[in-house]
């Protein structure tokens, strides 16, 4: 089980920072991501880590977005920093093992200009 947390209203160039927490070890989870779906769109992949530690982002938050795991809480990390009103969105997490893929339920951030 995933459940995000930290999503909020904040004005534009603000920050948050979203958290992923796994019911169990995260050990197993050969990649982990973030996801988002703004009204009246499809979801959209923003970032992703690796077991290993890569990771890699979509262009449209590159430079402002920065994912993390820490492997000791079973939890993944989406520091988000200078917020634009696009990136208004609910937020998922998601992570996939070799034969399953788990998502959260999602959490809401609205960037007001």
């Amino acid at each position: 089980q995933l459940v995000e947390s930290g999503g909020g209203l904040v004005q534009a160039g603000g920050s948050l920072r979203l958290s992923c927490a796994a019911s169990g070890s995260i050990f197993s989870f050969i990649s982990m991501g973030w996801y988002r779906q703004a009204p009246g769109k499809q979801r959209e992949w923003v970032a992703g880590i690796s077991s290993a530690g890569t990771t890699n982002y979509a262009d449209s938050v590159k430079g402002r977005f920065a994912i993390s795991r820490d492997n000791a809480k079973n939890t993944m990390y989406l520091q988000m920093n200078s917020l634009k009103p696009e990136d208004t969105a609910v937020y998922s997490c998601a992570a996939s093992t070799p034969t399953t893929n788990y998502w959260g339920q999602g959490t809401e951030v609205t960037v007001s200009s």
